[in-house]
């Protein structure tokens, strides 16, 4: 069991803003970020993160929490698997109530690499593939390249130091079939690969014996997910934070041969697709990123494919195309230095590059294909923001050769989730808020007021005296229509709110016949004189 001292110094550890991000693209919006709700379908954000109060909530679907919370909920883990999961993202050490339960998470894996490296050290045939390839000696301890021997080798390395077995399969080291235990990775060169914050996570391996897969990655672990991670990020990352800029292209050997020839802020998809997950990582220090895909069907496809996304959430940077079946490992051994240099430089935008790729799909010399080619280019359009949508009109008009005017976008996307205004109480959410702002005001405001002077949300002021941490508050705080007021102008609005209610009260009671004489005397004198208390200024102690 997790000690829970060391829960609590983990959760001083993680910054909400961090954590979400790693899951979903968050954007600024004044004092906090906004996203698309990872939890219900929108199109417009109404989930807020707030750095100043490490929570977040969902103005569409309600949701809300912590760090800790988003991640159980995002990745449906129980409480403790959470824990270890943050714990092992940010590097934390994390001390258990017995020494024999902590995990060996990397030590394995760490381990595994080591005893890889050593074996392509031994090996000639791969150490010349490697070398054929161009790749120097430097590049090859530079990225870790090691070489995995046959299934019953590697199980007898994890056997003979006395690793834990079922913690090499959690691992994606090895598995179970029908014949036993087998290796996942057999006569493969292997790159490990790191997580964002250096931590080795599983291997991607390439075969040279000719076996039926050419690229094999670790499979999906508690510590590796292939749609969140880039290769190479690890070590590109200080300079794509420095130049602003992140080249994604498809291999190891593009990335290794890239950054051999100085183009230092390149990485690689996992063997899958650029998605929308890897959308936090590449936002991270803001670059502008460059997609390098070869020129074949699959590259343009999958180019696209990227370039929309990228574009539909306002990435700057754009795309370049390998061309006579190139890729970048070709021609850095070909020593086309410069030539890969002019191309970064002056990448086609995301934009042009999708309307051209639409437009590449249609005989557009046929009327019928032109119209085709129009809806769709169209209903790309319309997905952008309205000035690139009133950009780029002229450009598709242009591609098609028609007028512009035969281009019809449709104007801003409708807000499916938004506050209405209109059904709500504005002064008494923002009384709440400045309770929730300032919590040792609440003891001043209950002397004075009481949950049913609250006409509209006396549910959320009773939450407040009882639970002032739940959850269903964070729609208050982070409300930023609602105003959080100062000492001053809280003290103005107790006195509307007092004054408000004691004024209905007063007509309230002169009309009730449940009660008798003397009551609604007593009642109607003290009434009166708390409303000409507060027609002085004077707060009053609630004495109903």
């Amino acid at each position: 069991m997790i000690k829970k001292e060391s829960i609590e110094n983990l959760k001083n550890h993680l910054d909400v803003v961090d954590v979400v991000s790693q899951f979903i693209e968050l954007k600024k919006s004044g004092a906090n970020f906004k996203a698309c709700c990872p939890f219900h379908g929108e199109t417009t954000p109404s989930f807020v993160v707030s750095p100043s109060k490490q929570i977040y909530h969902c103005f569409g679907c309600g949701v809300g929490g912590d760090s800790i919370k988003f991640v159980m909920e995002y990745e449906k883990l129980s409480y403790p698997e959470t824990i270890e999961k943050l714990a092992s993202m940010y590097n934390f050490n994390l001390d258990y109530d017995s020494n024999n339960e902590q995990k060996q998470d990397t030590k394995i894996l760490e381990e595994v690499n080591k005893f890889y490296q050593k074996l392509f050290v031994t090996n000639s045939s791969v150490k010349e593939y490697i070398h054929d390839r161009g790749i120097s000696e430097f590049s090859i301890e530079k990225f870790e390249i090691g070489y995995a021997p046959t299934s019953i080798d590697t199980i007898d390395f994890l056997k003979s130091n006395h690793y834990n077995l079922t913690d090499a399969i959690d691992l994606g080291i090895i598995d179970t079939g029908t014949n036993g235990l087998y290796s996942r990775f057999i006569e493969r060169i292997t790159f490990p690969i790191y997580s964002i914050n250096g931590k080795l996570v599983g291997f991607g391996g390439r075969t040279i014996t000719g076996r039926s897969a050419k690229y094999i990655n670790s499979p999906q672990t508690k510590l590796f997910n292939k749609s969140r991670l880039l290769y190479g990020y690890q070590i590109a990352k200080e300079q794509i934070y420095k130049k602003k800029q992140i080249i994604v292209c498809e291999g190891y050997l593009d990335v290794i041969m890239l950054h051999q020839a100085g183009f230092n802020t390149s990485v690689a998809t996992l063997g899958t697709a650029l998605t929308v997950e890897h959308l936090p990582l590449l936002r991270r220090g803001d670059p502008k990123v460059i997609l390098a895909y070869d020129g074949d069907k699959a590259g343009l496809a999958a180019a696209f494919k990227a370039a929309v996304m990228l574009s539909q959430s306002d990435f700057e940077g754009g795309v370049i195309i390998f061309s006579d079946a190139q890729d970048p490992a070709d021609m850095v051994k070909a020593n086309k230095i410069e030539e890969l240099n002019e191309m970064f430089f002056n990448p086609i935008s995301f934009i042009p590059f999708s309307i051209d790729y639409i437009v590449s799909k249609y005989d557009i010399n046929e009327p019928s294909q032109k119209q085709k080619a129009l809806q769709e280019a169209n209903e790309y359009l319309k997905t952008l923001s309205l000035l690139n949508q009133d950009e780029y009109k002229r450009y598709l008009a242009q591609k098609l050769n028609i007028r512009e005017n035969r281009i019809k976008i449709s104007g801003e996307k409708q807000r499916l989730y938004d506050v209405n205004l209109s059904k709500i109480d504005i002064a008494e959410l923002c009384i709440i808020k400045s309770i929730l702002e300032c919590p040792q005001r609440l003891d001043f405001v209950l002397d004075v007021i009481d949950s049913s002077m609250f006409e509209f949300h006396r549910n959320e002021f009773e939450l407040v005296m009882n639970d002032i941490n739940n959850n269903s508050l964070n729609s208050i705080i982070l409300n930023e229509k609602l105003e959080n007021y100062d000492n001053e102008r809280l003290n103005q609005e107790l006195l509307t709110l007092v004054y408000k209610f004691y004024t209905n009260k007063l007509t309230a009671i002169s009309y009730d016949k449940n009660l008798d004489f003397k009551q609604k005397a007593n009642l109607i004198r003290k009434i009166k004189d708390n409303i000409y208390q507060l027609k002085q200024g004077k707060l009053v102690s609630y004495n109903l």
